[in-house]
């Protein structure tokens, strides 16, 4: 039977199903229509006889290759499986030689401690038995005169010995009989000081998993600054440098930015910049401005760029032309290496001190009153910024990209 008259069939049972349901008043449940899609795939499958072996073999073909490349994912699961457990021992190895050198470490220090309390031990019982000799004595000689005092006068003629009423004399070397707490506080410090950089080091350790290979771009860089070190070092000099003019080069501020876009994921990267007295280090869009020395150029000053500055002793984190202060002290001084992480599809920006890996400034989404929340979501490629200031300061201008390779 044609195609056409099946359609035509069709046609009339739904038409007598809808005169059937008006003359008798019930609904009669009609079927869901056939998808378009499945209609025309169905009208579009008419396989003649010669074709139909043909495709069979294709499908078996297919149901061979379905069949190897399940088998294929079966193995790589089997396969994660076992790199899985193999990555956790390694990393169970790592942690137990740790643990273990720290143990021994800690085993060596406790017996040098007590060695230390035996032999201070040992010194003081010699000269404890010494004076319970003396005292002994004292007694004895307590108990003489008692009894001759008793006695009668003849017996009071008897002579005493010479050392009768000796007194012992203190020797000034036995207040010096103690354990050497000097060097014992000075154990405590070095330890302090191990597990404050161990703590940072495990910080850091994860950090160090995104570390990016950062260089400056010459083509960025002003005319007074010179790339060394195979694009990781800049110095400042009092001169020109005999470079041509370029577009993207800062034409007035000492800066420079790096070669890396960062258009997704994360990155870190370290600075060394106890070579400068004075510094700004940051992130800014390809957009920021290059000419001039107004906001616009500057880094922290305008939307374009973020940065943690140090000058004339204070250190500030600075966006929009919007700054907060960040305390300098003793206890927690200018860092030497500033560390620099960024999340992008986060909107997070943050700088760390990278010998502590103390956390500087965070700029993210949630933010403090003092900057823009809303301007934290990143909407161009981000670039490393670095700025010097006037090379008529005083002290030193070169700062250097950390080599973060593992």
């Amino acid at each position: 039977m044609a195609e056409k008259d099946f359609r035509s069939l069709s046609e009339e049972i739904s038409s007598f199903c809808l005169v059937a349901e008006a003359r008798s008043g019930t609904q009669v449940i009609q079927p869901f229509p056939r998808s378009p899609k499945l209609i025309r795939r169905t009208g579009a499958i008419s396989p003649k006889p010669l074709e139909l072996p043909v495709w069979l073999e294709d499908l078996k073909k297919e149901r061979k290759r379905t069949e190897y490349h399940l088998e294929s994912i079966k193995k790589r699961q089997a396969n994660l499986n076992m790199s899985s457990e193999a990555m956790k021992q390694q990393v169970q190895e790592c942690f137990e030689e740790l643990l273990m050198a720290l143990q021994r470490d800690e085993k060596a220090v406790l017996d040098m401690i007590e060695q230390d309390r035996r032999e201070t031990s040992s010194k003081l019982n010699r000269i404890l038995q010494d004076w319970n000799q003396h005292l002994g004595l004292l007694q004895k000689h307590i108990s003489t005169i008692q009894s001759a005092q008793q006695c009668s006068a003849e017996s009071m003629k008897q002579p005493f010995p010479e050392d009768f009423t000796c007194r012992k004399k203190l020797d000034p070397a036995e207040e010096e009989i103690k354990m050497n707490e000097e060097r014992i506080q000075k154990l405590m410090k070095v330890l302090r000081n191990i597990s404050k950089d161990l703590k940072a080091q495990l910080q850091r350790k994860n950090l160090l998993l995104d570390s990016s290979n950062v260089v400056f771009d010459k083509r960025t860089c002003h005319k007074q600054i010179k790339v060394t070190s195979e694009g990781r070092g800049l110095c400042l000099s009092s001169e020109d440098c005999c470079i041509p003019n370029d577009p993207l080069r800062f034409d007035q501020l000492y800066c420079a930015l790096g070669t890396v876009a960062v258009k997704s994921g994360q990155h870190y990267w370290e600075v060394d910049v106890h070579c400068c007295s004075s510094w700004a280090v940051g992130m800014a869009y390809g957009s920021l401005q290059r000419r001039g020395r107004d906001k616009g150029a500057k880094l922290g000053r305008n939307r374009c760029s973020w940065s943690l500055e140090f000058q004339d002793g204070h250190l500030t984190a600075w966006h929009n032309d919007r700054h907060v202060a960040l305390p300098v002290t003793a206890a927690r001084a200018a860092p030497n290496r500033v560390g620099v992480f960024v999340k992008y599809q986060k909107g997070r920006l943050v700088f760390y001190n990278a010998e502590t890996m103390r956390t500087l400034q965070e700029f993210s989404a949630v933010q403090t009153a003092v900057f823009d929340r809303a301007h934290h979501q990143f909407t161009e490629p981000l670039y490393p910024a670095f700025r010097f200031f006037s090379p008529k300061d005083k002290g030193h201008h070169h700062m250097e990209i950390c080599n973060l390779s593992l």
